[in-house]
């Protein structure tokens, strides 16, 4: 499908992604993918011919940038929003992709009655990061569902990946440092052994404002605390990891 017999909604643009030439449709109003995403992305190690779930994929940019960085055998997007859900779907078609990715419109809190108990061999989750609607005007506001826990919490995708996940299986999740106690608490209390954990700084001076984790299920307890990442070596210039992560 090319760029002009694809349908744009009001608002709607599509943006490059620079890899493989893919391209995302995203709607500024509604909510458009940060760098959390393509970090997350480039974090996550999915081997030849896996299964991967992307929980609450929002424009489905992670199982698109996946399917460009790796040779997994099938990727799925589950988004809540309809109309973020739908957008992910033109996106997938856009690209040619509709034989390697599905979106699927469903809660997370039901994720396990949308799919097999132990079906996915990778999982992946960039979830909202705040706790509850403290301060929200419109909780109903397609950016305060993706940031806030109004639909999900912590807890309901950790329970789920756990159900989703075959044994041995990892889970890969961005989150903020504020909530990393809870975040070991609860994926060890489902089963799920926290394996590697890096740390993600804005600058190399500044405190970190991201972290990424690797978990397995029924894993043994060790984890590898990786080097930081340095996102912008002086305003408005990243490292040249980032660079690396994102394809320039």
């Amino acid at each position: 499908m090319s760029k002009q017999d694809i349908l744009l909604r009001e608002n709607e643009r599509i943006d490059d992604l620079q890899r493989n030439g893919y391209c995302i449709i995203q709607d500024p109003d509604r909510f458009c993918f940060g760098m959390d995403a393509v970090l997350l992305s480039g974090f996550a190690m999915v081997k030849d011919g896996a299964r991967v779930l992307d929980l609450g994929t929002g424009t489905g940019i992670i199982p698109i940038l996946l399917e460009a960085k790796t040779k997994a055998a099938h990727l799925t997007g589950l988004e809540i929003q309809a109309d973020s859900a739908d957008m992910a779907g033109r996106s997938v078609a856009l690209n040619g992709l509709e034989e390697k990715i599905d979106i699927v419109t469903g809660d997370i809190k039901e994720a396990d009655t949308l799919f097999d108990a132990a079906s996915f061999d990778v999982i992946t989750c960039n979830p909202p990061y705040m706790i509850g609607q403290h301060g929200l005007k419109n909780p109903e506001d397609a950016k305060a569902i993706a940031r806030h826990e109004i639909l999900c919490t912590l807890e309901d995708v950790v329970k789920q990946t756990a159900r989703l996940l075959v044994p041995g299986g990892k889970f890969f999740l961005v989150h903020r440092p504020f909530r990393l106690a809870e975040i070991i608490v609860t994926l060890k209390q489902y089963k799920l052994e926290p394996k590697r954990m890096r740390l993600v700084y804005p600058f190399a001076d500044k405190e970190p404002n991201m972290v990424l984790l690797e978990a397995a299920r029924g894993g043994r307890p060790r984890m590898t605390v990786e080097k930081p990442l340095i996102v912008y070596s002086s305003p408005g210039v990243y490292t040249p990891e980032i660079y690396e992560v994102y394809g320039y």
